[in-house]
């Protein structure tokens, strides 16, 4: 693509360069590649420029003056926002999305949403597809990914990929992170959620306002006028979110006990099931939801929100809400030993893991036992409040290691037990579970939490494979417990 296709104000004399990729890593570039100088945590961009040109650069697009080292033959564009040019030049070069495309953010529940909006594209006979924590989910398989939301090049890359093999409706995470550093910007984006607001991410954002202002950006500015808002009506800040919408001239859908557009009337829990009692655009109707705790209640009508804001009808949803899976390592029963339950969950905030162990306390005839841990590098505060939440709902808890990362394990899981008082401590993952699967008794339920899906450790700057799937099945296959 040539240059002036990418830019709005490009050097005369550069104007018909033709470009052949953009990327804002100088390990990446190549032959007649654009490199973005993006400020980043640890280093900025701008130190890279060299390295850049060097593997093939072209054009390099920062902000602020031309530095006086670049040879004449490489253009060089200003911009006052080179985080925002990439998203935009990223949007340009890879112009194709599906026709529907939906976005959820909020601290939980955005993985669950993002699938069960895809399951029920997917029920009412539309090509789906969701994308986030997971990976890529469509209905044959999962791709699996590392980021909720990915670089802009990789992003618009893959919405264009879908939109080539067929994909019509697609469901997507919006992290604070990506909405922060503009990863969405140039998403055709048709509808929008938010689920709710916990403690995570405070060592990035460092203020509630700020990490809550960073998930306005999805309603304040990338939603387009007149589009349409679902809000989980029953979150501290719903209308907090009701006013950014509002004030944006985004039609609201509220969801939840309180939701206008979807009223939960009355819950009855039928073992791991429940019934549900909802208004509708003035009608009532009852249905089985096949999933466990109030807070997939609450996913489960976000993403209902969601998908008849794409023009899905009421029927639809409830028929595809009627048969939904759960989403892989999201309150997942993986066994029963010795008559226990056992279930695994990637809740690794504070509020998630209070919501996991809350809706599996009634299933709990007997002790209700938590295994996890916290990860190194990040949000320190949410350990001790952790700690606390896992002894005061369980009745057995094992600190283990999470993804440690570059800090001492051992003074994470310090932190955790300073909170946790009478808790076993045992760092490695795989003892652990195998502790906590050998302590099951008839009655008993065991949580493991904090990886769910993932298929790695991360120690220091390596990952390992690690799954805790697999260690509850080598486990239990082996029958030495």
């Amino acid at each position: 693509m040539k240059l002036r296709a990418l830019f709005d104000h490009v050097p005369e004399r550069f104007a018909e360069r033709m470009i052949a990729g953009l990327s804002s890593d100088s390990r990446m570039i190549k032959k007649d590649f654009a490199f973005f100088a993006l400020a980043g945590s640890k280093a900025h961009g701008a130190h890279y420029i060299r390295d850049a040109i060097a593997h093939g650069a072209s054009t390099v697009i920062a902000e602020g003056e031309r530095p006086s080292d670049i040879p004449d033959d490489v253009a060089y564009i200003s911009t006052h926002d080179a985080r925002l040019s990439l998203a935009q030049a990223a949007a340009r070069i890879y112009p194709r999305q599906p026709d529907h495309i939906v976005a959820v953010t909020g601290t939980a529940g955005k993985s669950s949403v993002a699938d069960f909006t895809r399951q029920i594209f997917s029920k009412a006979g539309y090509r789906a597809a969701s994308l986030g924590t997971i990976g890529i989910t469509r209905d044959d398989r999962i791709d699996y990914g590392a980021l909720t939301t990915p670089d802009p090049v990789s992003l618009h890359q893959t919405l264009q990929e879908l939109c080539d093999e067929g994909i019509t409706h697609l469901a997507m995470e919006a992290s604070s992170h990506g909405l922060d550093q503009k990863r969405l910007d140039g998403v055709r984006l048709e509808a929008a959620a938010f689920t709710n607001l916990g403690h995570d991410h405070l060592d990035y954002h460092e203020t509630r306002e700020a990490y809550l202002a960073a998930k306005m950006r999805l309603f304040d500015e990338l939603l387009p006028v007149g589009s349409k808002a679902v809000i989980n009506a029953d979150c501290d800040d719903a209308e907090a979110v009701t006013n950014v919408a509002k004030r944006r001239g985004l039609e609201i859908l509220s969801v939840g006990r309180k939701g206008q557009t979807v009223r939960l009337n009355s819950v009855t829990r039928m073992d791991f099931d429940q019934r549900l009692s909802l208004s509708i655009a003035g009608r009532d109707y009852e249905f089985l939801l096949p999933l466990v705790g109030e807070f997939q209640i609450s996913n489960a009508l976000v993403s209902a929100g969601l998908a008849l804001a794409s023009g899905i009808t009421v029927d639809q949803c409830l028929a595809a809400l009627s048969s939904l899976k759960v989403v892989r390592g999201r309150l997942e029963r993986v066994g029963v030993h010795n008559g226990g339950l056992i279930i695994i969950d990637y809740a690794h905030k504070p509020d998630a893991l209070k919501e996991v162990l809350e809706a599996m306390r009634p299933f709990a005839q007997g002790r209700l036992i938590c295994v996890f841990g916290c990860g190194g590098d990040r949000d320190k505060e949410k350990r001790g409040l952790m700690g606390a939440l896992a002894h005061q709902l369980s009745d057995v808890v094992i600190v283990t290691d999470d993804n440690p990362r570059s800090e001492d394990p051992s003074l994470i899981r310090k932190a955790i037990l300073a909170t946790a008082p009478g808790a076993l401590e045992i760092g490695d993952r795989t003892a652990a579970i195998e502790k906590g699967l050998a302590l099951l008794q008839k009655g008993d339920v065991l949580v493991i939490a904090g990886k769910g899906h993932e298929t790695g450790q991360i120690i220091d700057s390596t990952t390992i494979p690690f799954s805790d799937h697999d260690v509850v099945a080598a486990t239990l296959q082996k029958g030495a417990l």
